[in-house]
């Protein structure tokens, strides 16, 4: 007999597993803070491990819940941060307009993810600190070029100010529920009973722990 909508008690229709990458201090822990709970922290520090925060939005009348995972940028915690790309459905790859660095570092991140993430995930390169426009350093034209290059999703935002945050996030889940709603994702390397039928819809479900943070740490900027 096939579940219903009255078995579960879930406020959601859909829970996307998302993951922020991206060099250290590029400003990855203020764009979740910013986005789920409209905070900003200027004496933020590196995040240590993971940890995660969440919010529900609506998509085209569905209540879909993003949980956003913030992953450290050094490179001793790159074996930590492997694994959780494993169920993500959606990422942001984020740089620094003002640090060139961290923008020749997103092909390394890309390149990773594509060794550990689902071939169908949906991607978003985001410019983050757009308000120091005047010590940039990273071509806007260039990076939407890669952008569109690599079949990447391309924003530039501002954590400190709140521009284009929202846009970043909702263009993203707006684009994995477009995918997910056309073609069933790709499981592979998801728990097979996350999966609910309520109802015939169905509703992607990563496995993860309860809604709290796995570090007590602050991130980075």
């Amino acid at each position: 007999m096939a579940d219903t909508a009255e078995d579960y008690s879930y406020d959601y229709e859909y829970l996307f597993k998302i993951v922020l990458i991206g060099d250290s201090s590029v400003g990855k822990t203020n764009l979740l803070s910013r986005f789920t709970r409209d905070e900003f922290n200027p004496d933020s520090r590196a995040t240590i491990g993971v940890e995660f925060a969440t919010r529900t939005v609506e998509i085209d009348g569905k209540r879909v819940k993003a949980q956003i995972w913030d992953t450290a940028g050094q490179e001793r915690y790159r074996a930590i941060t492997a694994a959780y790309y494993r169920g993500a459905v959606g990422a942001l790859v984020v740089y620094d307009i003002s640090s060139s660095n961290s923008y020749e570092s997103v092909s390394r991140w890309l390149r990773e993810m594509k060794e550990h993430a689902d071939a169908n995930i949906v991607i978003a390169l985001v410019g983050n600190k757009s308000d120091l426009d005047h010590l940039r350093a990273v071509p806007t034209e260039e990076a939407k070029d890669f952008a569109a290059e690599n079949n990447l999703l391309f924003t530039e935002a501002s954590a400190l100010n709140a521009e284009n945050v929202e846009l970043t996030f909702h263009q993203l889940i707006k684009n994995i529920y477009e995918m997910v709603s056309k073609r069933k994702f790709d499981m592979d390397g998801m728990d097979s009973s996350a999966n609910k039928n309520l109802g015939g819809q169905t509703i992607t479900l990563t496995p993860a722990p309860k809604d709290q943070k796995i570090s007590k740490n602050s991130g980075c900027c």
